[in-house]
């Protein structure tokens, strides 16, 4: 076993979107420690310049290896597009980003090779989803649409109230009139709003969250590299936040359940 193996699994996100994928580690990775950090001081990251999401990324990353991480998933979809190429290069361990699993699993899951991709407007202006599945098939049709506003009120916890249906209206009319069969949540938020997205596109269209794909790479990577951890050692979860941990801890036990109580706040210098 690596002598590395019983140090945690790094995550991090502009907020409280990442959850979904923290979600996911748990499930297939139960023995795995992790450390989270949501930058909910500077939520929300997808209006934000490249040069703005790299400087963060890389502060953060610098944060966690404080923490003696062995791996770190970059569980946000804009600063998978826009930094994950320049943390790989400048920190010396394993990093996943979420785009390339979810992209696979559009375009193998498609049937009339029509595919929607909702996201953040800096994913979306990055280009790398649709770049991604053209690669692996040439031959689907890709539409994206920015929703700004989902991150919002999913920090606000509205996952069901009438204001997030009517603005979900407003962005998904278009991919309705054009019949895409899959839709991309490009933005680790948007899992939290499934029960909207559902409703308002209609049960035949897939939604692809790619926080489960992400874990089972992650468990692939962590066996590869003999990193996976002893199932008797003990562990607790760490979350880290960049503002008020109240309402980040009060709505990610919304969504993981309980366990979402070592809750600490990172200062930045």
């Amino acid at each position: 076993m690596n002598k590395h193996a019983q140090e945690a699994i790094g995550v991090f996100d502009s907020g409280l979107g990442g959850l979904t994928v923290v979600k996911e580690l748990i499930h297939h990775l139960p023995n795995e420690k992790i450390v989270y950090f949501g930058d909910t001081a500077r939520v929300p990251y997808g209006t934000k310049s490249a040069e703005t999401i790299i400087r963060y990324s890389r502060e953060i990353v610098g944060a966690l290896l404080k923490y003696k991480v062995k791996m770190v998933v970059v569980a946000c979809n804009t600063a998978s597009s826009l930094a994950l190429d320049v943390l790989k290069k400048e920190f010396d361990l394993p990093i996943l980003g979420v785009i390339e699993p979810g992209a696979r699993k559009a375009a193998r899951v498609t049937r009339n090779k029509r595919v929607g991709i909702i996201a953040t407007s800096s994913t979306v202006k990055s280009g790398k989803y649709a770049q991604k599945i053209v690669q692996i098939n040439k031959n689907i049709v890709v539409m994206s649409q920015a929703c700004p506003l989902f991150v919002p009120l999913v920090e606000e916890g509205w996952f069901d109230h009438a204001v997030t249906y009517q603005v979900a209206q407003q962005y998904l009319g278009d991919m309705k009139k054009k019949k895409i069969d899959t839709l991309i949540l490009g933005c680790t938020h948007y899992p939290l709003l499934k029960g909207v997205l559902h409703n308002v596109m209609g049960g035949k269209v897939q939604l692809v969250d790619s926080a489960q794909e992400v874990a089972l790479q992650v468990k692939e990577l962590l066996a590869a590299k003999k990193l996976l951890r002893n199932r008797l050692l003990p562990c607790q979860h760490i979350f880290i936040v960049s503002d008020e941990p109240r309402q980040f801890q009060r709505l990610a036990m919304r969504f993981l359940g309980g366990g979402v109580k070592n809750v600490r706040r990172h200062t930045y210098v």
